[in-house]
């Protein structure tokens, strides 16, 4: 994160508080004393961070918009092997159901 676009955000989370409480509480957020301070401090800074990762993320999207995506062999691949699992489990459970009377005696 460059420290222009921090100071900006800073600046704009700044703008959004209570203005009408007066300048001396507008930079620590709508609660009294230090505790309230820290707490919406550290809810800032995680805005901040929130908001900086969905501005990269969207960044990689434009700058890579084929990254991650997977290939039709793949989910062709994958879709026949879930279902080869499903039939072999389903004839087993019929053979199991079927033969389940003459099984009971061994």
């Amino acid at each position: 994160m460059k420290h222009t676009a921090a100071r900006t955000r800073r600046a704009v989370l700044r703008a959004t508080t209570h203005s009408h409480t007066g300048q001396a509480t507008a930079s620590r957020g709508p609660g009294r004393g230090r505790r309230a301070a820290r707490a919406w401090a550290r809810a800032n800074g995680a805005v901040v961070r929130l908001t900086t990762r969905v501005q990269e993320g969207i960044e990689e999207a434009r700058r890579r918009p084929d990254r991650g995506d997977i290939s039709t062999t793949t989910v062709i691949i994958w879709v026949a092997a879930v279902t080869g699992a499903v039939l072999i489990a389903g004839t087993i459970a019929v053979v199991i159901a079927k033969y389940n009377g003459q099984l009971n005696g061994l």
